[in-house]
């Protein structure tokens, strides 16, 4: 399986309290398929993660969103972590990338917290996900419906609840990603 996402690019658009297992399991998933993985954030240098509410590590960002467009990208998988999606959501780059993402039909992962990036970008409308329960009533109040479920999966969209969900989570994304590649792959009718 190491090749089964040979060519695909993930951008991994995370900041400063990312959740660490949230951002460098799936990561790891993903690399270990072939993936070409990159970490995006707001800002050069570093990003804090943390566990929960504890700062642990220091991840290396790979390319400030500021340059970061939604055409070098096939798709977007967005870590939780309440102050890393926090952040995110008022950060309008963030919520212009993950719209185009959306528009062009790229699949887009996300889990705990990160569904508020998309509720700020106006995005959960009529969809279903799931998120940490704690946001539940933000994605309802958006006109999405929410479920209680290790991973919810609505259309180009793959959701999580938490860290315990990321087994599943991990491989409902590998599913999503290698058959977007399929498609990408596909000549045109």
């Amino acid at each position: 399986m190491a090749d089964e996402l040979k060519g695909f690019k993930v951008a991994v658009l995370a900041t400063d309290g990312v959740e660490e297992s949230e951002l460098k399991e799936p990561v790891k998933a993903l690399k270990e398929a072939g993936a070409d993985v990159r970490i995006v954030a707001p800002q050069t240098g570093p990003i804090r993660a943390f566990r929960h509410h504890d700062p642990v590590s220091k991840i290396e960002v790979d390319q400030e969103l500021e340059m970061a467009g939604p055409d070098e990208f096939d798709a977007l998988l967005l870590p939780g972590g309440a102050l890393n999606a926090d952040a995110l959501r008022v950060n309008e780059k963030a919520k212009e990338l993950v719209s185009n993402m959306e528009l062009s039909g790229k699949p887009i992962a996300f889990i705990c917290y990160a569904a508020w990036l998309l509720v700020s970008a106006g995005l959960v409308r009529g969809r279903s996900l799931t998120s940490y329960y704690t946001i539940q009533d933000d994605i309802r109040n958006a006109g999405g419906t929410w479920r209680d479920e290790q991973v919810v999966r609505d259309g180009n969209w793959i959701s999580s609840r938490q860290p315990s969900d990321i087994p599943a989570f991990n491989r409902a994304v590998l599913e999503l990603f290698s058959r977007a590649l399929l498609q990408k792959a596909a000549p045109a009718a």
